[in-house]
């Protein structure tokens, strides 16, 4: 019996808002990659004025509707939609109404083309975007708010309140800033339209993928497809999860027995703790993630980097090679040695551990993890004064 595509009807349901504690606020300012800088800017924040609440929103709309492009005419578009009607039991005829439902959304493309070669990478510029008072008191907010369901994620999961709050913090300003794109939309034009480049195959592959976890999400959970909204590339909700990622890692920890990563923000928070384990993250290294060291100028320290998002090193073969570490740095991991360049200014060196790279897992890059890892120490620190 083919299984229909539109939603089931379910009675209104109370989507439960609560978030949880972490014990890593006892690990605040140790050995943090936050600036002086920064830290003023967080003292800042402590001692703005309380951010208002937000009147409540009326119903999201999208802005990015795009223009038709006859795609249920297009033979990559039939053929995989054959293999949703063979492969997982949906009525063609309403796949066939959907798609004819969908547009092509040219921003979409524009996005995804690589930045102009030339402009040097900036850390420093590219963490102001993220430690800043806006940012910091709204996160103090999410977590005063919240505070049982991180408590209960860090229990749960071994995955600190703050690098929970770090990671949504930075994807979407708690909630803020989820995207207004359709989903469909998005993952269809990339699916079968996305931009000329060397991985251009590889990369529309990956959003068939992603447009049939969409699908199966949207039945699954009783969701109208073309009521999903989120970034360009279809990241959905408040930690934006890919829909293959909500389908593999997203759980229902209000206990609502439905799982919502665009309302609840219960939901949001174990959602990030569990993806965090099964991509490497481990609850017995310690609460400290990266160390900073300073190189050599004979630069045989430079086969080190670059060598993928692994720790695997040893302090000892890293120390050999020129690397000078603070005498705290724990003798018995493995790192990796990344670096945070600065433009035109010095570049900084960092010995990561198993932990920050399985937040590189959540998007791969230095930036974003080093990102992740001050913003929830600045929330941390905020909340303790």
């Amino acid at each position: 019996m083919r299984r229909s595509l539109l939603p089931i009807k379910y009675p209104a349901l109370s989507l439960l808002l609560s978030l949880p504690l972490c014990l890593s606020t006892a690990h605040a300012g140790e050995n943090s990659n936050i600036s002086a800088a920064d830290r003023a800017r967080a003292v800042r924040a402590a001692k703005a004025p309380p951010v208002k609440a937000a009147a409540k929103k009326a119903p999201a709309k999208f802005d990015f509707e795009g223009e038709f492009v006859d795609y249920a005419n297009w033979k990559e578009v039939r053929a995989f939609l054959d293999e949703m009607s063979a492969k997982h039991g949906f009525n063609r005829a309403e796949l066939d109404t959907l798609i004819g439902k969908v547009r092509y959304v040219e921003s979409t493309v524009q996005l995804m083309k690589p930045a102009p070669p030339g402009k040097p990478k900036n850390w420093q510029a590219y963490s102001a975007r993220f430690i800043e008072p806006v940012r910091i008191n709204a996160g103090v907010k999410f977590w005063e708010e919240n505070a049982d369901a991180l408590t209960r994620a860090e229990r749960e999961y071994g995955v600190p309140a703050e690098i929970i709050v770090g990671i949504i913090g930075v994807e979407t300003v708690y909630g803020r800033n989820t995207g207004r794109f359709r989903v469909l939309d998005a993952l269809t034009t990339l699916a079968f339209s996305y931009p000329e480049s060397p991985t251009r195959a590889a990369r529309m592959e990956f959003f068939k993928g992603e447009l049939e976890n969409a699908l199966l999400y949207a039945r699954k959970d009783g969701i109208d497809p073309l009521t999903l909204l989120g970034s360009y590339a279809g990241a959905i909700g408040l930690p934006q999860f890919m829909p293959s990622s909500i389908m593999k890692y997203a759980v229902d920890f209000d206990g609502d027995s439905h799982i919502d990563l665009r309302n609840s923000t219960a939901d949001a928070i174990g959602s990030v703790a569990h993806f965090l384990v099964e991509h490497g993250w481990r609850r017995d290294d310690p609460a400290i993630s990266t160390y900073s060291v300073t190189v050599s100028a004979s630069r045989a320290w430079e086969k080190f980097i670059g060598q993928g998002l692994q720790a695997k090193y040893r302090l000892a073969e890293l120390q050999e090679a020129g690397v000078s570490a603070a005498p705290s740095t724990p003798q018995n991991m493995l790192f990796g040695l990344i670096d945070l360049q600065n433009g035109s200014e010095a570049t900084e060196y960092h010995l990561a551990t198993n932990n920050f790279f399985a937040i590189t897992q959540y998007n791969r890059s230095y930036f974003y993890a080093m990102s992740v890892i001050d913003l929830g120490k600045a929330i941390s620190q905020v909340r303790a004064r």
